[in-house]
């Protein structure tokens, strides 16, 4: 069977199919009509004809649709047939073309070959001819007057030959007695910073400099600074000593960022033990580079190595500040998500649900972290199978972001998963989307929230899976449109976010994302580390 035999084959059965929706359409618009106009004791049986038809229209459709698509992949396989035989007949030109640039090439060698030996052939004529032209000048002068054989012709010729030998002008005391400086050698350098040290300019300079080539990655500048400011703080303060050991996860972070994943642990667990040793076990800096270091272990997939680091943290900070405070549950995060990836959903649920506790009575229930903490534990019980807890929690999420933005929810203020709801409802009772509901969308659609976008997904699957695709559409089309809406400006703000500013500025990573959390210090490294040194920054 050739490809136009295909071809023919599915316009024939596309035609059918057309045919069969066609005629299916009028019986559900026929069957729609008849329902209402029976009694509701007689409806079961219409309302389950008219459900069969649609079932059968909505199969009907997609073969339709797949009928669509495989003339279409059809049309671009011949296409790209044609595309594969111009592609041959180009590559048997070139072939020949190139073998003819090959058998012009040879025949120029030829030709240079025999070129070079004329050439030498005429020099060696030229020297003869020059010899004989010397000997007729030599038998010519000796008939002359003697005076003319005084002539200057040797000693142009030595300067010639000295020039080419390199016996130059008598430059050489000029250049060993440059004004330019010279290099200052390394133990020049070790006093000159040891004894003038008192220079707060100068690891301000270089903080500020690393955060700049981090920023523009360029850590082939960024490392070396960090090395210099490491030497420099060992001969000033000494290895053990918490600014060695700030500077430390400094240049950890730059390693992680280069994705260095093996450099970075190395230089946390030394800080690590500078930080137990100078500042004891049971500081938050400890706890802030033990889950630093839990983080990078989950990187790079070692989630049992991980978990006894963030648990250490967990109890570190939970004697420090009490066991209701919000890094507690920044720290509960982390754990939850670690046991969540190695499949411990239980223990998931319990962390994220001591962490909401904590942001709600600390920060309140409009924080956003309350709302990460939500939506994190919304796809726990996912992973659990509770999915009308996951529900509940997505639900929450949507009706906080839309009172914050738009105010107490009403009848004429609806949430977009209300909305949803309604849609969903008033489909099957064959009514069309009100005013309010399209105003409704087109609010939701404003609300650039990335948890807000997550919950609609989850959201969204939970109602796919309810059966509720009418729901379900409404809000992947509404998640679809803020996403559209909103991607120029999401990218021009984070163009100008100086990420690697806010890191550098703290001794352990900054920041809260969808992944782990990792630690940020109480105050920024480098005003730390400058007040350590007795700088004012």
């Amino acid at each position: 069977m050739t490809q136009d035999d295909v071809i023919t084959g599915l316009r024939t059965i596309q035609q059918g199919l057309e045919a069969l929706r066609e005629e299916h359409s009028i019986i559900s618009n026929t069957l729609e009509t008849s329902v209402k106009g029976v009694r509701e004791d007689e409806a079961p049986l219409p309302k389950q004809k008219l459900t069969q038809i649609n079932d059968n229209l909505d199969k009907l459709m997609c073969g339709v649709d797949e009928t669509s698509l495989m003339l279409m992949v059809f049309q671009l396989t011949q296409g790209m047939d044609a595309q594969h035989q111009n592609y041959r007949s180009q590559r048997s030109r070139l072939w020949q073309e190139n073998e003819w640039i090959r058998e012009e090439l040879r025949l120029t060698q030829v030709k240079l070959q025999t070129s070079e030996k004329m050439v030498a052939q005429l020099e060696e004529e030229n020297k003869h001819l020059k010899y004989m032209a010397s000997i007729k000048q030599f038998d010519d002068g000796a008939q002359a007057d003697t005076k003319t054989v005084v002539d200057s012709g040797p000693q142009p010729v030595t300067s010639e030959t000295l020039q080419e030998l390199g016996f130059g002008p008598e430059d050489e005391e000029d250049l060993n007695t440059s004004q330019f400086a010279q290099p200052t050698p390394a133990h020049s350098m070790d006093v000159s910073s040891a004894v003038g040290y008192e220079t707060p300019a100068r690891f301000r300079t270089l903080l500020s400099l690393i955060s700049q080539y981090a920023n523009q990655k360029r850590y082939e500048l960024a490392v070396p600074l960090c090395k210099l400011s490491l030497e420099e703080l060992e001969k000033t303060s000494g290895r053990d000593h918490p600014d060695f050991a700030a500077m430390l996860t400094i240049l950890a972070q730059v390693y992680r960022d280069q994705n260095k994943y093996k450099e970075a642990a190395y230089l946390w667990n030394e800080a690590l033990s500078i930080r137990e040793k100078c500042l004891g076990e049971s500081h938050p800096d400890v706890a802030s580079t033990l889950n630093n270091l839990a983080v990078l272990y989950g990187k790079r997939g070692k989630f049992q190595d991980a978990e006894p680091l963030c648990k250490r943290a967990l109890e570190i900070r939970e004697k420090v500040f009490g066991d209701d405070h919000p890094d507690v549950a920044k720290q509960l995060n982390n754990l939850a998500l670690l046991c969540q990836i190695q499949g411990k959903y239980e223990e998931t649920e319990k962390y994220y649900k001591r962490a909401l506790e904590i942001y709600e009575s600390k920060l309140g229930p409009d924080d956003l972290n309350v709302a990460k903490t939500k939506n994190n534990l919304s796809s726990a019980y996912l992973k659990q199978g509770k999915y009308k807890e996951a529900e509940d929690l997505c639900k929450q999420i949507l009706t906080q972001a839309h009172e914050k933005e738009y105010g107490q929810v009403s009848r004429d203020n609806k949430t977009i998963w209300q909305i949803a709801e309604d849609r969903e409802e008033n489909k099957h009772k064959g009514e069309g989307a009100t005013a309010n509901e399209q105003a409704g969308l087109a609010k939701a659609a404003k609300v650039d929230n990335i948890i807000v976008a997550s919950a609609l997904k989850k959201l969204g699957d939970l109602y796919r899976r309810q059966g509720k695709y009418e729901a379900a559409d409404t809000l992947e089309d509404v998640a679809l449109r803020a996403m559209k809406q909103h991607e120029p400006l999401r990218s021009a703000a984070l163009g100008g976010v100086d990420e690697m500013s806010q890191s550098m500025m703290a001794s352990t990573i900054g920041g809260s994302r969808s992944s782990m959390t990792t630690s940020t210090s109480q105050t920024g490294l480098k005003n730390k580390l400058m007040n350590a040194l007795g700088f004012n920054s």
